[in-house]
């Protein structure tokens, strides 16, 4: 099973690689960045590990490796500046994943394409279009807005974040739509009050804000390098369970052909099928107003 990282010696694409390491999948792992130095570097630590976990390889490589992959994960980006919103690289952005795909459909690859570079929503809807995949090879990846969600209740109800479930749907960003019937502790349902719903609310809308503030030059390296290996090991092994995920939408919460995050069922093809969670009618109309803006972004981009 080759996995190819393009963008795979920056923080999140080592963080892919390295859980990609622990897992005891026999993954041939290749690793492609513009930065050869830290290629090496990258794979002289990782080789180390590989004895530690079920992979079989792990090399550098250039952007013809994925040419014959199963699996290309792309967490290629322009670099990191201070923002408020993940939107201002999606030109620029664009413009990178330009490069990338489209010798992939001069060639006929027909693997499964994982899309870690933000804007997720636009990008992928954009790239569904320039690229005429099927929607079953393009996911985009979602898993953190859900993950921040069960630790925003997490911390407003006082309990461990293991005993929480929840899903977010919408938007990866401030178009976000936390769906609170689908809040579970314990595996029992739970209203929470107004007070708690702020606290959940402040964590999750301004969580990036306070991240990239920060000046750090990093972006959220470790969840984000182990949900996008949790992506890839729910693709290759099939799950039952719903994954988060972006993906073209074709009718559901009356979507068509946008890009936005809902639960998946995911497997060796892909994407298998969409689960619609149910929606109050609030959460619903502010499902739509996000993706006509996803649309509409994604209809300015010109590469």
């Amino acid at each position: 099973m080759k996995i190819v990282l393009i963008g795979g010696a920056g923080g999140i694409g080592s963080s892919v690689a390295f859980n990609l390491l622990r897992t005891q999948t026999p993954y041939d792992i290749v690793v492609v960045d513009n930065r050869d130095n830290m290629i090496t570097s990258h794979v002289m630590d990782l080789q180390d590990a590989l004895s530690l976990g079920g992979a079989r390889s792990i090399r550098g490589g250039t952007a013809s490796d994925a040419l014959d992959a199963d699996i290309v994960v792309v967490s290629a980006a322009v670099p990191l500046r201070l923002n408020t919103s993940r939107d201002v690289f999606l030109h620029d952005n664009a413009s990178l994943l330009a490069g990338i795909v489209d010798p992939l459909v001069a060639s006929g690859w027909s693997g499964v394409f994982i899309l870690m570079t933000n804007p997720v929503d636009p990008l992928l809807t954009w790239l569904s279009r320039r690229t005429g995949w099927s929607r079953n090879h393009l996911l985009g990846y979602t898993l953190n807005d859900t993950q921040r969600f069960r630790t925003g209740i997490a911390v407003a109800l006082g309990i461990a974040p293991q005993t929480v479930t929840g899903v977010v749907v919408g938007e990866h960003g401030a178009g976000q739509v936390p769906v609170w019937s689908s809040v579970r502790v314990n595996g029992k349902p739970v209203t929470l009050t107004s007070a708690q719903r702020d606290i959940v609310l402040d964590y999750i809308d301004n969580w990036y804000i306070r991240h990239v503030a920060l000046d750090s030059a990093r972006t959220s390296t470790w969840s984000s390098g182990l949900g996008g290996a949790l992506m890839v090991e729910a693709v290759v092994h099939g799950t039952e369970d719903p994954f988060p995920a972006s993906v073209i939408l074709e009718g559901s919460y009356g979507v068509m052909g946008i890009s936005s995050s809902t639960p998946c069922i995911l497997g060796p093809t892909g994407l298998v099928r969409v689960l619609e969670e149910p929606l109050e009618s609030e959460e619903l109309a502010k499902f739509a107003g996000v993706a006509r803006k996803i649309g509409e972004l994604a209809d300015s981009i010109t590469v």
